[in-house]
């Protein structure tokens, strides 16, 4: 069975991961557009972010572009595994109530 990941399973951070993992792997997204597509305030992405971060499913790379900071956003190999799980898990619950 499929590992059901509860740190994942958030909503906001389940559509992070949604939308870093449906670039390719060493595709960053900007923060800013992150948090545009997601609707989201800065501290409120910023702070799950830092929860995916402590686990290491994501990575933030900051950097400057013409002197001003970016932050970029990409998820790791462990993050995209443990987002993988957590879908094949939910997965598992639907088929089995689909057979019902």
């Amino acid at each position: 069975m499929a590992r059901f990941d509860e740190l994942i399973h958030q909503p906001i951070r389940l559509r992070i991961m949604a939308a870093l993992t449906a670039h390719e792997p060493g595709a960053a997204l900007e923060f800013t557009y992150l948090r545009d597509l997601l609707n989201l305030t800065d501290g409120n992405l910023g702070a799950h972010l830092r929860r995916l971060e402590e686990a290491g499913y994501v990575r933030l790379i900051k950097t400057f572009v013409a002197r001003k900071p970016r932050t970029y956003v990409e998820a790791t190999t462990r993050g995209r595994r443990a987002f993988e799980e957590h879908i094949a898990a939910l997965q598992e619950i639907l088929s089995k109530g689909e057979n019902k």
